[in-house]
C-alpha cells in the first residue's frame, strides 16, 4: 500500500517505504549512486581527449564534435521514452538493461577502429543511458523510507548530479594523459558490470504498470525532443541563423505540440502533464533547466582558458575543477540539515545566489589572470551554490509524487538537465562569436566575458523562479 512518506523538510514522498533489499542501504545507494555518476561522467569525460581520438582515427574538425554530439542527441531525445519504458517493465530491470547495453556500447567506443564504428557507439551509449537513467531517482523514491535515510540518499544524489560533468572532466583527463583515449570508453567496464551485479541484490523491483502504452505519445515525444536538442548542438556550431537548426527547431515545436495535446487525451500519457499542477514542482522543473544552462557554458570556456592560456595538461586541467567539485561534496552533506532548519526555498535561494555570484565572479577574467586569482574563487562559491541547489530541487520535484508517476518525474528532472545543458551551450557559444567578431580587440576574453554575463543571467534567472516557489517548512 503506498504512504505519504516526508522529508525532514515536512515534503511528503510517496512510496511504499520497505526496508531496503538485503538490509544494506549503503550497497543500494551506491549502486543507484554509481548509475548516475557513470553516465554523467560519460557526457564530460571525453573532451580532453577529443584531439587524440581525432589524430588516431582521421576526425576533422567539424566531425570530431558529432563524438560528443550524437551522445547527447540520443540521451536527451530518448529520456522521456526511457523512463515510461521503465515504469511498464519494471525500474530495476530498466536500469540492469541500461547499463548493460552502455557497458557494451562502451566496449565498442573503446575498440573502435574507425570513426564511423565510434560514432555508432556514442550513439549507442545515448540511447542505453536514456533507459537506465529515469530508474534512479524513482528507485531512492521507492527505496529508501522516510526520514534521515531518505535526506541523505537524496543529498548524496543531487551532489553526484552537481559534479558529475567536473568529475568526467579531471577523469578524462587523468586516463588521457597516463593512459590513453581508449582507456575514457574502457574505464565503463567494470563500473557498469558491477552495478548490473549489485542491482538484483539490493534493489528491490517495482510494480509493472499495466493497460495500453501510449505509442503516439513516445514517436512525438521522441522525435520533439531529438529535434530540439538537435537545433541547440546546430546552433552552437553554425549560429542562431542557420537553416536546418530553424528548421530543427520548427519541426520541434510543431512535434512537441502535437505531442502536449496527444498527452491530454490518452489515459496513460508518456508525460504525467498533472505533475506540473503543484507550483513548488513547476518551479523547481525550470529552475532544473537554467542551473545547467549557465554551469555547462562555463565548463566548456573555462577549460578553454587552462589549457590555451594557463597552458594546463588535460589532467592538470581536470584536477583544476576539484576547487568546485569538493565544496559541492561538502555543501550537499550540509544540505539536509539546512534544508531540515531552513525549509528548501531558502537554502535553494541562498544556493543560486553563490552560484550567481560565482559566475559573475567569471566576467573579470582576462589575460593577467592566473588560477589562484582568476577562477579559484569563482569555482569555489560555485561549487557550495551548486551543492546547496540540487537536494532541494530534487525534494521539490518528488515532493507528492505517486509511485506510478516517479520515473516520469525522474526522467522529466533529467530531461530539463540535459536540455538546459545543451540550450546554455548552444546561447553562450553565440554570444561569444558575436562578441568577438564586435569587439575592437577580438581577443579570447572579450568573448568570454560576454558568454560569462550570459551565464550569470541564466543562474538569475533561476533565482527568480526560485523565488516564486512556496515557502515549505519542517513539519513537527
Amino acid at each position: 500500500m503506498s504512504t505519504s512518506l516526508r522529508t525532514p523538510a515536512g515534503h511528503g514522498i510517496r512510496g511504499h517505504g520497505r526496508k531496503v533489499r538485503g538490509a544494506r542501504p549503503g550497497l543500494a545507494l551506491t549502486t543507484i549512486v554509481a548509475t548516475q555518476l557513470m553516465f554523467l561522467v560519460d557526457a564530460t569525460v571525453v573532451n580532453v581527449a577529443l584531439p587524440d581520438i581525432a589524430l588516431d582515427l582521421g576526425f576533422s574538425p567539424t566531425r570530431m564534435s558529432w563524438i560528443l554530439n550524437l551522445y547527447t542527441l540520443a540521451f536527451g531525445g530518448l529520456l522521456l521514452l526511457g523512463s515510461r519504458i521503465g515504469d511498464r517493465i519494471g525500474r530495476r530491470r530498466a536500469l540492469v538493461t541500461g547499463v548493460l547495453a552502455f557497458t557494451a556500447a562502451s566496449l565498442l567506443a573503446g575498440l573502435a577502429p574507425s570513426g564511423g564504428l565510434l560514432l555508432f557507439a556514442r550513439t549507442a551509449q545515448g540511447a542505453a543511458a536514456a533507459l537506465a537513467a529515469p530508474s534512479t531517482l524513482a528507485l531512492i523514491a521507492t527505496t529508501f523510507p522516510e526520514g534521515r535515510q531518505r535526506a541523505r540518499a537524496l543529498a548524496v544524489f543531487a551532489s553526484i548530479s552537481g559534479a558529475g560533468a567536473a568529475l568526467g572532466l579531471v577523469l578524462g583527463g587523468a586516463l588521457t594523459d597516463l593512459a590513453s583515449w581508449h582507456w575514457v570508453f574502457l574505464i565503463n567496464l567494470p563500473v557498469g558490470l558491477a552495478i548490473a551485479w549489485l542491482a538484483p541484490r539490493h534493489l528491490d523491483e517495482t510494480p509493472r504498470q499495466r493497460g495500453p502504452f501510449d505509442a503516439l505519445g513516445a514517436l512525438l515525444g521522441t522525435l520533439g525532443m531529438t529535434s530540439l536538442v538537435y537545433a541547440f548542438i546546430r546552433t552552437a556550431e553554425q549560429g542562431w541563423s542557420d537553416g536546418l537548426a530553424l528548421g530543427a527547431f520548427a519541426a520541434a515545436a510543431a512535434l512537441l505540440g502535437t505531442f502536449l495535446a496527444v498527452e491530454l487525451r490518452v489515459r496513460r500519457p508518456l508525460v504525467v502533464l498533472s505533475l506540473f499542477a503543484d507550483r513548488n514542482r513547476s518551479v523547481s522543473y525550470g529552475t532544473m533547466l537554467m542551473v545547467p544552462a549557465g554551469m555547462f557554458g562555463v565548463f566548456y570556456f573555462t577549460t578553454q582558458y587552462l589549457q590555451r592560456f594557463l597552458d594546463y595538461s588535460p589532467f592538470r586541467a581536470g584536477l583544476a575543477f576539484l576547487a568546485l567539485t569538493l565544496p559541492l561534496f561538502a555543501a550537499s552533506r550540509f544540505a539536509p540539515r539546512a534544508q531540515a532548519r531552513f525549509g528548501p526555498k531558502r537554502t535553494a535561494l541562498a544556493g543560486l545566489t553563490l552560484n550567481t555570484a560565482g559566475i559573475l565572479w567569471l566576467t573579470r577574467l582576462d589575460a593577467s589572470s592566473g588560477y589562484a586569482d582568476g577562477l579559484l574563487g569563482p569555482l569555489l562559491l560555485m561549487g557550495v551554490g551548486v551543492g546547496l541547489t540540487m537536494m532541494q530541487l530534487t525534494t521539490l520535484i518528488l515532493s507528492g509524487v505517486e509511485p506510478e508517476d516517479a520515473g516520469s518525474a525522474s526522467g522529466l528532472l533529467q530531461t530539463m538537465q540535459y536540455v538546459g545543458g545543451s540550450l546554455g551551450l548552444s546561447v553562450l557559444v553565440s554570444v561569444f562569436d558575436m562578441r568577438l567578431r564586435h569587439s575592437a580587440g577580438h581577443t579570447f576574453f572579450d568573448g568570454t566575458g560576454a558568454a560569462f554575463t550570459a551565464a550569470a543571467a541564466f543562474s538569475a534567472v533561476a533565482l527568480l523562479l526560485m523565488a516564486g516557489a512556496r515557502n515549505t517548512t519542517r513539519t513537527p
